[in-house]
């Protein structure tokens, strides 16, 4: 049996190789080739994030990104474009933290409750100001649009005037925009994208919205 210390020839022997022999030899290739990709990633600078997809978790995973902020002592801002009054678990729990988060639900709520585009388009334009007020202050360290996207797809906003906002803002300012439907211009300047992709949804089960999971 070859030693520890030919971890490419382990690889290649048959089944017969101890398991865990293979799996070392495999895991210290494995380390070589991350600590070289690593190597090459030195820059730092503020991160543009869309999370976007017809599944659950876009609006989740804004809300882990500010957990993690307040865990380093960052400041954040919200701006929820689309919930407004409506109860939440989020804006209860961050309402806790009033010296690290600026929490701000500005939206007249979901559209076809409102069922008045220049009543929507006036609270979205609102929102932007507010989210432009965010953006250039320079003790927030992350920015969080929630469901920005919806406003965009209704285009209660401009997407140039977005677009140019979001591209030309402070180099170490990290924002994250949420919601279905993202616009192509936002995924061409954005540094992350994620698309949340539904498989299975309780709602079509009959189960309706829950405390604590849903909102």
């Amino acid at each position: 049996m070859p030693s520890s210390e030919t971890p490419n020839s382990v690889l290649h022997f048959g089944t017969d190789v101890d398991p865990n022999l293979r799996h070392n030899a495999a895991m210290r290739a494995l380390k070589v080739e991350r600590d070289e990709m690593m190597r090459t990633k030195t820059e730092k600078r503020g991160l543009l994030l869309v999370h976007t997809g017809d599944g659950k978790g876009k609006s989740t995973a804004a809300f882990g990104l500010i957990a993690r902020a307040l865990g380093w002592n960052q400041r954040v801002g919200v701006v929820q474009f689309i919930k407004g009054k409506w109860k939440t678990g989020e804006r209860q729990f961050f309402n806790r933290f009033p010296e690290q988060v600026i929490f701000r639900a500005m939206g007249e709520g979901f559209t076809w409750e409102t069922q008045d585009r220049e009543r929507d388009i006036s609270a979205a334009k609102a929102a932007w100001e507010m989210a432009k007020e965010m953006i250039d202050d320079p003790t927030l360290n992350l920015v969080v649009l929630d469901e920005l996207n919806i406003a965009l797809r209704y285009e209660y906003l401009d997407i140039a005037d977005v677009v140019a906002t979001l591209r030309d803002r402070p180099a170490t300012k990290h924002v994250c925009i949420t919601g279905r439907n993202a616009r192509p211009e936002l995924f061409e300047i954005a540094d992350l994208v994620t698309e949340m992709r539904l498989h299975k949804h309780p709602f079509d089960q009959n189960v309706k919205a829950q405390r604590g999971i849903d909102f």
